[in-house]
């Protein structure tokens, strides 16, 4: 049976189907964008750009080799058109792939890997049960240093003079600034450089946040110091996952914290720092 949706809420489906409709567009390979673009058509009652949407979701998983998500997908939608020829042709297709081809290769991580090791000056305490050293976290440097030093793009004094150093067992007074706006406070780095250096070299697809209407009581469920101290910002749900949008993509031990609360599956964004300095100042105040 349809849901009723309120005024609001189609203003918002709405905005989120522009939104990721350009995301999708330049990225027709990121799936997770197209599965959230897929529910809020389904939402929507917009039968028929479910199906397109699903079909778009099973070409990228063909794309990526993933062949058993993509016939799971194709056969999702014959399940609801039973008559669709293209996905009936799409079937035989990935069958016969599927047959010429090895194993398939395993789904790529949601967050780039990041191996950290950080030489750090000695702690000055041990840190309690369940909390990190600064040494020990892995905020993504070690990838962050290969993107930006050993491509030659800044030096390695720039790098450590805009390299936040964080303690993960303090909790910050306010916003961290990340890495990608120090560089552009002292004219190292344009932000939209570093962000097109980050969005190609990452998973994440990149949305101009302050375009987006921000969910900011589902921000405000999400640990303050967290969201400060890596410059993090859970900004919306969509069905059993949160969108959260960064300036380090890499940076896992902001995952692993916000996992603990989210109880749900975290989708990575890459977003402006300066747009996402405002709102996590807006969020928590």
């Amino acid at each position: 049976m349809a849901t009723t949706l309120s005024s609001s809420e189609r203003a918002q489906l709405a905005q989120t189907v522009e939104m990721f409709e350009g995301i999708t567009q330049a990225e027709p390979h990121d799936y997770q964008s197209l599965e959230i673009l897929k529910e809020a058509y389904s939402k929507l009652n917009q039968e028929k750009d479910v199906i397109n949407t699903s079909k778009r979701i099973a070409q990228a998983y063909v794309q990526l080799g993933q062949f058993a998500s993509a016939k799971l997908e194709y056969e999702a939608i014959l399940q609801r058109c039973p008559d669709d020829a293209e996905a009936k042709t799409a079937l035989q297709e990935i069958a016969s792939q599927a047959d010429n081809l090895p194993a398939e290769p395993a789904a790529p991580l949601e967050i780039a890997p990041a191996a950290l090791r950080v030489s750090a000056a000695p702690a000055p305490a041990a840190p309690a049960a369940g909390q990190a050293a600064p040494g020990d976290v892995e905020d993504g440097r070690q990838t962050m240093y290969k993107l930006f030093v050993e491509s030659r793009i800044i030096a390695p004094a720039d790098f450590g003079l805009c390299w936040p150093v964080v303690d993960p067992r303090v909790a910050p007074e306010g916003v961290i600034e990340p890495f990608i706006q120090a560089l552009a406070d002292r004219n190292i780095l344009p932000a939209d450089q570093s962000l097109k250096i980050l969005s190609d070299q990452s998973r994440c697809a990149f949305i101009p946040l302050n375009t987006y209407d921000i969910d900011m009581d589902l921000a405000r469920r999400f640990p303050a110091a967290t969201c400060r101290r890596w410059c993090v910002l859970p900004f919306d749900r969509m069905s059993k996952s949160v969108l959260v949008a960064t300036a380090n993509p890499f940076n896992h031990q902001a995952g692993k914290e916000l996992s603990k609360a989210a109880g749900s599956r975290l989708l990575w964004y890459l977003v402006p720092p300066h747009e996402l300095i405002i709102n996590l100042r807006k969020a928590f105040r």
